[in-house]
């Protein structure tokens, strides 16, 4: 049986992937998608959530729900930089030469209810079955929280696209984006007792999309999927390319995705994390209990976190992936 999920994102190029690897995969019922302000304003991120439903059929297309458009606290700050200014690379604002929108957003797949109303009664439907999969900063599942804590509670898990444990940030040395942009959030989910797995940079890093792999692996599918996913990566790759050491991509939201496809991809280890909210220098630090003392004198673990990753394994299968019909 697929395992029931809700992806919370804000895409960006990453989260696109990783929306694209869930609808392409059997293992998976995506039963919705809410947005949230983050690498986007909101209504951008809707906007691009809607542009990759668009390359499936209607018959596969989940719901989208808009959520909170700026982060519990703080102003909203975006990664147009990393993105590109819509979030997809320039494919959302990409035109054919008689002037269509060449990837058209899905019509019809928009909720009228908010991301958190989604959220909550999906849970109420499904209770103790529902995965949520968080690639984006918290707010809105800490709005969830506030809102209906129990309810919240009866999720069967919650995989995390953030953070930094073992490693430095990419946002200030120790800090990951999407912790980042909202700390006051993901204090208030890492401390509510959810069962919680953390998917950070730890392994994020390791597992890179090339230019080479699109040209040899993508770009020849010759599909609708193969040139979206072959254009809308151009951008981000290029940025990587100029910014940091390793080449490729770092596939962020995908990886996050991918474990729950294949659990063996990652191996995670239990910790007790609390995030830093108030630092002049390590706002949205996951703060981990890393001491080799015994457990009875630590706080008790709130967080698996993934520290492991077979990098080519979870490769092969995000490019198998784009192949499927």
């Amino acid at each position: 049986m697929p395992r029931h999920v809700i992806i919370d994102t804000d895409p960006g190029v990453d989260d696109a992937l990783a929306l694209i690897l869930a609808l392409q995969s059997p293992e998976l019922c995506v039963d919705a998608i809410t947005t949230v302000s983050g690498n986007v304003p909101v209504d951008l991120a809707t906007r691009n959530a809607l542009t990759v439903l668009g390359l499936f059929p209607a018959a596969r297309r989940p719901l989208v729900a808009s959520g909170a458009d700026r982060p519990l606290t703080r102003p909203p700050n975006p990664a147009a930089h990393v993105h590109g200014d819509d979030g997809l690379g320039g494919m959302a604002l990409a035109h054919t030469a008689d002037g269509r929108p060449r990837y058209p957003p899905a019509a019809g797949a928009l909720m009228a209810v908010d991301a958190v109303t989604c959220i909550l009664d999906s849970i109420r439907r499904a209770p103790g079955e529902l995965t949520l999969v968080a690639l984006g900063p918290l707010t809105n599942l800490a709005l969830a929280l506030r809102r209906d804590v129990g309810t919240v509670r009866r999720l069967a898990g919650v995989v995390i696209m953030g953070g930094a444990v073992t490693v430095p940030g990419n946002v200030t040395p120790v800090a990951e984006f999407n912790i980042y942009v909202d700390p006051e959030a993901a204090r208030e989910v890492f401390a509510a007792g959810l069962p919680l797995t953390v998917v950070g940079l730890d392994v994020t890093e390791r597992v890179r999309l090339t230019a080479e792999m699109i040209e040899r692996q993508v770009r020849p599918l010759g599909s609708q999927l193969g040139h979206f996913v072959t254009e809308c990566t151009a951008h981000t790759i290029r940025f990587s390319t100029r910014v940091e050491r390793p080449p490729g991509m770092a596939m962020h939201d995908p990886l996050a995705v991918g474990m729950l496809i294949e659990p063996e991809i990652v191996c995670t280890s239990p910790f007790s994390i609390q995030v830093e909210t108030t630092g002049e220098l390590t706002t949205g630090m996951l703060v981990a209990d890393r001491r080799p003392l015994r457990s009875a004198r630590k706080a008790p673990p709130n967080a698996r976190v993934a520290l492991d990753v077979e990098a080519g394994r979870f490769l092969e299968l995000f490019l198998s992936r784009l192949q499927r019909p």
